[in-house]
């Protein structure tokens, strides 16, 4: 088993809890693993103010002014700076500018909060998709961790956690029960990763 030197992408918006619960598990050992840098595009993110309270290194690599090519040139000198070989994504809303994708292929991990295929794509995150989840009508949501292509939400699945919908749900209550499970399943799913037992055969991903 190998320990991974991750950077983790955060957004604007989110409070950290995926990058913290990542950090947790490198801490409490379950997970052999260094966060080597947090990314995040705004410096008043909540999840960078949890990152620097830990004693993370932290870095802010705004999108705005910047064409994708240079963005990602951006993104890559703080990645090879950083020494990382894989890029965990936490609330991070953006599509990843291709240069970067291909510079880390089946090394960049995502986790959605929600069944996929369903209930994913451009524009659903956070509330949004728990609210389509109950608008649908569906028995069962859950979340995702999934391997990043140059798409939004359609790379190669390694692990599903299951959640009940209940009938007097809303999308807050649901958010609040699918968490934990997100908790336990990024790093559950980066630990496969770095003790190589994940292969990608096409849109499959098999333990070994």
């Amino acid at each position: 088993m190998s320990s991974l030197r991750l950077a983790v992408f955060v957004g604007s918006h989110g409070r950290g809890s995926n990058l913290m619960a990542i950090q947790s598990a490198v801490s409490a050992g379950n997970l052999p693993a260094e966060i080597v840098c947090v990314i995040g595009t705004r410096a008043d993110a909540p999840a960078i103010a949890r990152a620097k309270q830990a004693g993370l290194p932290t870095k802010i690599v705004s999108p705005k002014d910047r064409s994708d090519a240079e963005y990602a040139d951006v993104l890559l000198r703080v990645l090879r700076g950083a020494n990382a070989d894989t890029i965990a994504l936490a609330g991070y809303m953006r599509r990843l500018p291709s240069p970067v994708v291909q510079s880390f292929p089946n090394r960049i991990v995502n986790i959605h909060p929600s069944l996929l295929p369903a209930f994913g794509g451009h524009g659903m995150y956070g509330e949004k998709v728990h609210q389509a989840v109950i608008d649908t009508g569906v028995k069962v949501s859950g979340c995702t961790v999934h391997f990043v292509d140059e798409e939004f939400d359609t790379g190669p699945i390694i692990s599903q956690k299951v959640v009940p919908v209940e009938d007097d749900d809303t999308a807050q209550t649901l958010a609040a029960r699918i968490l934990p499970y997100e908790h336990a399943a990024f790093p559950e799913a980066l630990a496969l990763l770095a003790s190589g037992r994940l292969r990608v055969e096409g849109r499959r991903v098999r333990r070994v």
